[in-house]
């Protein structure tokens, strides 16, 4: 069956006075590790410009009041850590609580590091879960390091969030013989409909599949060529699947904001100077004018 080319820029819906935070999602990141403070630093600060209700960012103890400090407006909970300052395996113990009390959905992966105890946390939230995830960065990498996770039976939707290298990474993991660089509307429809997932294949023209449909995004420029990009984009997504929007167009509105966010700030500040915490200081000016370059 041929793919859905799909254009529409979805829209959040508008906010009923009569409400309150824990009406638009609970936002949970889980990662982070020794050396690696910003990236889930960054996920929560972007989730919350997003619209989301709550955002808890889960991370090794050592870092944690580092992180609660750079995300005021977040809780943080405490995590075992391996020797290398690495989330322990141990730690799915500490995170049941608020996975299964308390978030909406599950931001898992940024700064996590590799790590043997990475991957087999990676594939017990994988197989437990019964919130939506959006996995990323190190999420990825540790879930190729176990496959089957990612293709089990699932209690909830995923979201793959690769960049070309991370997506070839799973690709070959599971023996799907395709080029995430060469070929990055094969590979990523390919990895959609393998894991049941929708893949955001991001970099130029950023693609959303769920293996159905095809959505090309055409905001963005190089300066969001920078560290922590993808972080915020993360956030964005989480946010939006929090505010109860289905996974797929929750991350077509998300890429689309994030690229929106990157060419307001490459406007006023330059490709070459823009941050990602830019991209994040622009997501309210985003989100006003989403249908505008």
């Amino acid at each position: 069956m041929p793919q859905r080319i799909h254009r529409a820029i979805p829209r959040l819906p508008k906010r009923r006075n009569e409400s309150n935070k824990g009406d638009y999602g609970r936002v949970l990141v889980i990662g982070g590790s020794a050396g690696m403070i910003g990236a889930p630093a960054l996920v929560g600060l972007a989730a919350l410009r997003s619209g989301c209700g709550l955002a808890q960012i889960a991370v090794p103890q050592s870092i944690q009041q580092a992180v609660a400090t750079l995300v005021p407006c977040a809780t943080t909970l405490g995590l075992p850590a391996t020797t290398s300052g690495a989330i322990a395996a141990r730690a799915i113990a500490t995170l049941r609580p608020p996975l299964k009390n308390w978030a909406s959905v599950i931001a898992l992966g940024p700064g996590m590091s590799r790590s043997r105890d990475g991957a087999k946390l990676v594939n017990e939230i994988l197989k437990a879960s019964t919130i939506p995830i959006v996995l990323d960065a190190d999420g990825l990498n540790n879930a190729a390091s176990n496959p089957n996770a990612l293709i089990a039976r699932r209690h909830a939707p995923l979201v793959l969030t690769p960049h070309p290298l991370e997506a070839q990474r799973l690709l070959d993991a599971l023996s799907i013989k395709s080029n995430a660089l060469s070929n990055r509307r094969e590979a990523a429809t390919s990895l959609a409909k393998r894991t049941h997932a929708i893949v955001v294949l991001k970099g130029h023209q950023t693609l959303v599949t769920d293996g159905a449909r095809l959505y090309t995004n055409h905001t963005g420029n190089p300066g969001m060529a920078t560290g922590g990009s993808g972080d915020v984009l993360t956030g964005i997504i989480a946010a939006l699947i929090a505010q109860r929007m289905p996974p797929f167009e929750a991350a077509v509105l998300a890429v689309h904001t994030h690229g929106r966010a990157g060419d307001l700030a490459a406007r006023q500040l330059g490709q070459v100077s823009l941050i990602a915490t830019d991209l994040i200081d622009y997501l309210p000016r985003a989100f006003l004018t989403p249908g505008r370059r």
